[in-house]
Order: structure tokens, then sequence, then C-alpha cells
């Protein structure tokens, strides 16, 4: 790992990348880039100045939750701030051994109707197209899935585009991962040929974290951008990304929300609220401003799930959450305004509002399962510290 330097410089990606250049076919380099990712303990012991003893309890975390992390989204890190919120996001720490949390928050495994396939909300239904991400994500709220087999939800295709025709109540569909752009072009295609013939389905979202950590898959590929230009003409496409942090919006991320935007692409964000990353009013508001100022809209701040290996590190208490979000709401202009602070609960989407009294937070369910809970206002005694209803 010759590539990695101090604080003031960081990784030589640009160097790396022009070699890969030669004598690739540019549509292919996304996937000769992703071959260079960082995956050991031992590649981050001489940069990260990690012990002996932190590559061992490192590598022992490894064996149950990858990483996997870009070099483009390495070089983002200062590799001599042990407190550097890149690096928070995908190195692995020794909290990730803590076992207290659930595997599945929000109820995913009661929600499956078909495998590969959640239908939750009456006019949505999700799609786990894939079980790869480009990075795995420290916050990560599906670790269970991450880095294992595609081929029983690839196997599932004909019978889930069927189901979504059956149910003429569905007006979306959301292509999710992993993440859905580490998906190949052809596959994508044949997501928008199949649900862009379909009548009731109003428009199509893919789930991708790529214009965050890993740009080149939309800036190297330009029949991705040409497959998302046809099939926008058909229906409207939405790419939902998330950004966390203002130091992941860099030139290369700018110009991948650009040239999506370009495609006829509506280009949204969500936001979650992680400790030690963006829990402070001036973080995620200057987060939330960038975002707007380069075409993102940003709509939801995620509560951090109670996740197994996550509960422990990065989730921010109800009560503190709220005064973050508000503070930082504050910061924008009418479109940055719009965002709400969700706790994706097993039962809906819970909008939090606020303190009612010294004792209880206000909530209303933004998106429900169950039909008694549309639009329900609620209140709940919420203790010092809880994080989670």
């Amino acid at each position: 790992m010759g590539f990695f330097v101090g604080k003031s410089q960081k990784v030589c990606y640009n160097s790396l990348h022009k070699n890969l250049n030669m004598g690739v076919h540019k549509m292919n380099n996304w996937k000769k880039l992703l071959e260079n990712n960082i995956t050991t303990a031992k590649e981050l012991k001489e940069v990260l100045k990690l012990s002996n003893e932190e590559v061992i309890k490192m590598e022992e975390i490894l064996e149950h939750y990858p990483m996997s992390v870009p070099l483009y989204y390495f070089s983002l890190i200062h590799a001599d701030d042990p407190d550097d919120p890149v690096r928070k996001m995908c190195i692995p720490n020794i909290r990730e051994t803590d076992l207290g949390g659930s595997f599945d928050t929000s109820g995913e495994a009661s929600n499956t109707v078909i495998v590969g396939m959640q239908h939750k909300y009456r006019e949505t239904v999700l799609i786990l197209s894939t079980n790869q991400c480009a990075m795995y994500c420290r916050h990560c709220f599906r670790k269970r899935l991450v880095g294992l087999s595609d081929e029983e939800i690839a196997s599932h295709f004909d019978e889930m585009i069927q189901y979504i025709k059956n149910h003429s109540q569905i007006s979306n569909v959301l292509i999710s991962g992993g993440d859905a752009f580490l998906n190949d072009d052809e596959v994508i295609e044949q997501y928008l040929y199949s649900l862009s013939r379909i009548e009731h389905i109003d428009c199509i979202r893919f789930g991708t974290r790529t214009p965050v950590t890993f740009p080149d898959r939309i800036l190297e590929d330009p029949d991705l951008i040409n497959i998302l230009r046809t099939y926008s003409e058909k229906k409207q496409i939405y790419v939902v990304t998330h950004f966390n942090h203002p130091n992941e919006i860099t030139e290369k991320s700018k110009a991948a929300v650009r040239n999506l935007i370009a495609a006829g692409i509506i280009v949204r964000n969500q936001t979650v609220l992680i400790k030690g990353v963006n829990d402070h009013p001036q973080t995620l508001g200057t987060l939330l401003k960038n975002l707007t100022r380069i075409g993102i809209v940003p709509y939801y701040v995620f509560q951090c799930r109670p996740v197994t290996g996550v509960k422990s590190q990065f989730q921010v208490p109800l009560k503190r959450g709220c005064d973050i979000v508000d503070q930082a709401k504050n910061m924008q202009n009418g479109l940055g305004k719009c965002i709400r602070y969700i706790l994706s609960h097993e039962t809906g989407k819970i909008e939090i509002l606020g303190s009612l009294n010294a004792e209880e937070m206000l909530f209303k369910y933004h998106q429900a399962k169950d039909e008694e809970d549309y639009e329900r206002i609620f209140t709940k005694k919420i203790e010092e510290g809880q994080c989670w209803l």
C-alpha cells in the first residue's frame, strides 16, 4: 500500500486511476477500481498507525462484518486523526463486537413477500437487488446481509415483476440492496425495462451510495447514464443517495450528481444521524446546505437504528437528536427545511416532532404498516439517553 501519506496529503488516488485507464475499456474501469478496495487490517496498519493488538482485534471483527473501502473514499480520511468522521464510517471499531441490539430492527423479515422483495407500505415495494456495496458502511442496518450471495435474489426476478403487476396499489418501486448501482448495467436496464411498462407505476427509485463512496461508478460508465436517460423519459427515475458529512461532498461526488441530473434524474438524500460523525448542529446544517447547493434535495434525517454491532457506538439519544436536527433545520432555506427526523420502526416511519415537556416527546406516523396507525400522533415518555422506541 504505497499510496498513503499524512493529514495534509491523502491517498494518491489519481495516479492509481490513471494507471488503470491504460489499455482498459472505460466502461469497465469501475469494476477494476473496486478490485483495489481495502479489505484487510494489515493494509491499514502502517497508514493508520495500528498496533499489533489492534490489527488482531480488527481481523476478528472482519470475520463477522467484512470491510471494503474504495481507495477514493479512503483518500478522504485524515489519516492521523483517530476521530476523523469519514474514518468512523468505513473503518471497523472494537465496539462492533457488542452483541446488544438486533439484526433486523425494522421487521424486514416479516415484510418479505418474495425472496428479495418487501412490501411494507401499501404504495411501495422494496427490492433488495444485490447484497454487494462499493463500500461496507460501519453503521449499516443490513449488516446481516453484507457480502452474501445474490443468486437467490436474481432467480426471483420474474416473480417479483409479476407481483407488482398484480398489485395496482403499488405506485413506486425502490430498487436497493446492498447498493443498486453495484448491479451490472444489463441488470439495471432489465429492471427499468420491465417496470417502465407497468402502467400503475409512477416512478422508480434507486438506492445507492455510489455518488458518495464511489463516484467512478457513475463517471466511468457512459452506458449507465445513457440507460438512465432513456428510461427517465418513460418513467420518472429518482436516485436516493446517502451523504452523512460535508467532507463527503467533493469535486468528484458533485460531478457524479451533475451527470445524474443531466440525465433527467431527481437526486434526493437520506442522512443518518451518527454519533461522532454529524451529531452537531453546525455539521449537519452545513451538510444540508451544501446538498441543496449542488442540486440534491435532502428529505430524511434518520435516527440510527439499534443494530447489533452499531447500537453502542453510533446512536444519538432522541432528545439530543431532536435538538440537533431542529438547529440544523434553522440554518436552511425553504428547500432544506423539508427534512423530517425519522425513526424507521417495525410499525412504520415515525416522525420525531419534538419535546412536549420535560419527560414526553411527540411523534407522528409519517408512513405506517397498518391502517390504524396512518397519520397517528402520539406521545411517549422518553428517558434520558433513550435512543429508540
